[in-house]
């Protein structure tokens, strides 16, 4: 499979680009990265900490997209976007581990998988991706007696709040009590806030240091508490993740696919 890794020179990036050269099954066509990036012209496996992959980086994702089977992207909103529209006109596979996706975001990621099948995910991890069907089924179980409360940290470069990972969570607990999360989500507490309202679901955001990420759901009941726990300590897991999710989209019809679709949950 012929993959492309945009956003090449952020860490994610390069992590993406050393998971592809050492995966069985794929090989890094193109590397991409904005236009006056300082990672241009390098060559993308010795901007990854490896030998020379003979894989220049250039800032053309279009020419790039044309000549491959898949692309990985861990970016920002606006630049997944634009790359989802590109895919689409290529028909090629889309993974897209970006984060602080807006609902509007997801109306084109969706129209892009008409013609493209995309594979999304708030996290590419195995584990987490676990934890989520866990906390569905508990939130089913347990009900309203108890509280649901959402914990998470990340290193002190993330820019956005909650994690996508903690809102996947989020969604994963409303879905297991049948609610909408608009409905129920309370992402900050300050001040004289008043009794708790039954049914929320609570966030805790967390940043500082070089934490990859960790994230906890506390469902806390009248006596007792059930906590479910994931902590990441190697970013590479990411990337792994995502080259496994790319390998396993390649076969299938246009779509909008998850983790769970990949991992067969």
């Amino acid at each position: 499979m012929r993959l492309v890794v945009v956003g090449a020179d952020g860490r994610m990036g390069r992590m993406l680009i050393r998971a592809v050269a050492q995966a069985e099954g794929c090989t890094l066509v193109a590397a991409i990265e904005r236009s006056g990036s300082p990672a241009l012209g390098q060559d993308a496996g010795v901007l990854a900490g490896l030998q020379p992959l003979d894989v220049p980086v250039t800032d053309d994702p279009l020419t790039a997209f044309a000549a491959a089977d898949g692309v990985l992207d861990f970016t920002a909103p606006a630049a997944t976007v634009a790359f989802a529209e590109l895919a689409a006109q290529a028909r090629i596979v889309h993974v897209v581990g970006t984060t602080g996706l807006s609902e509007d975001d997801f109306v084109k990621l969706k129209a892009a998988s008409y013609h493209a099948r995309i594979v999304q995910s708030g996290n590419m991890s195995l584990g987490i991706n676990l934890m989520a069907e866990l906390v569905r089924r508990v939130a089913k179980a347990l009900g309203d007696e108890f509280d649901i409360e959402i914990c998470e940290m990340h290193h002190r470069m993330k820019v956005d709040a909650p994690s996508g990972t903690a809102l996947m969570l989020g969604e994963a607990a409303a879905e297991g009590r049948d609610v909408d999360l608009k409905a129920v989500r309370v992402s900050t507490r300050d001040g004289h806030t008043g009794a708790r309202r039954p049914g929320d679901i609570g966030f805790a955001t967390l940043r500082g240091g070089s934490v990859v990420g960790d994230h906890s759901v506390i469902f806390a009941g009248a006596g007792e508490s059930l906590t479910i726990s994931h902590h990441a300590a190697d970013r590479g897991l990411f990337a792994t993740g995502a080259v496994k999710a790319a390998l396993w989209a390649h076969p299938k019809p246009p779509g909008l696919y998850t983790m769970a679709d990949v991992l067969g949950l």
